[in-house]
């Protein structure tokens, strides 16, 4: 009997945190035009590059339905890629743009709503089979940058491996051996997350930001 292939995408009525969920049904009240559930993942299905945020906004993408749509987080980071060659058509921080991405996908760490943008560690912990599905089911993959600490830790448990030898910072990268795929070795690179918060206190710069994607940009032009 073989395994259960265990989806990369929660339902959008995920039920598996009842904080998140009683926190989500409390906004459908008040906003009920709103998405008001868990948001799926946005991009290219052979994208070799994978954008890991925190969680989705309040009035972001828990409002639109698509990571980073929605609030100034978005504005930032595609804008970014927009400089860095990944997106066609126009972006206008709504999910019924003609916005299209190549070749990277976006997802999150947590896929509901964190009442204050903070989910605890049993929520992070659900939701990360959806984050191993995701990261497993990107074939090309080549590059994986996670937003943010969060972000970070729960990404490399999902890999499977241990915080203590993969600890996170600013513009590190580490390879990452998968013994399944021989002749591919994808990097974890990492920035802080870049939240209004952080680019208005200077924790992360413009500047820094773009050199992170000009990073990226070249591990994947030596990957070919």
């Amino acid at each position: 009997m073989q395994d259960a292939v265990l989806p990369s995408e929660a339902p959008k009525n995920c039920q598996l945190c009842p904080r998140l969920v009683d926190f989500r049904e409390q906004t459908a009240c008040r906003e009920p035009d709103w998405f008001n559930g868990a948001v799926p993942s946005f991009g290219d299905e052979k994208a070799r590059l994978l954008i890991v945020g925190l969680a989705p906004g309040l009035r972001g993408a828990n409002r639109t339905g698509r990571p980073f749509t929605g609030d100034g987080s978005g504005e930032t980071l595609f804008r970014m890629l927009d400089k860095f060659g990944f997106v066609s058509g126009t972006f206008t921080n709504e999910a019924n743009d003609t916005l299209k991405l190549t070749d990277v996908m976006i997802t999150n760490a947590v896929r509901c709503v964190p009442p204050q943008n903070r989910p605890v560690g049993a929520e992070i912990n659900a939701c990360r089979p959806y984050l191993a599905a995701r990261l497993d089911g990107l074939k090309h993959l080549r590059v994986v940058l996670t937003l943010g600490k969060i972000a970070h830790d729960s990404t490399v448990r999902a890999l499977g491996l241990r915080l203590r030898d993969y600890p996170f910072g600013h513009s590190l990268a580490y390879t990452i051996t998968q013994s399944e795929q021989p002749g591919t070795s994808p990097t974890l690179l990492s920035s802080y997350h870049c939240s209004r918060y952080n680019l208005n206190t200077g924790r992360l710069t413009e500047p820094m930001f773009e050199d992170v994607f000009r990073r990226a940009a070249k591990i994947l032009a030596m990957a070919g």
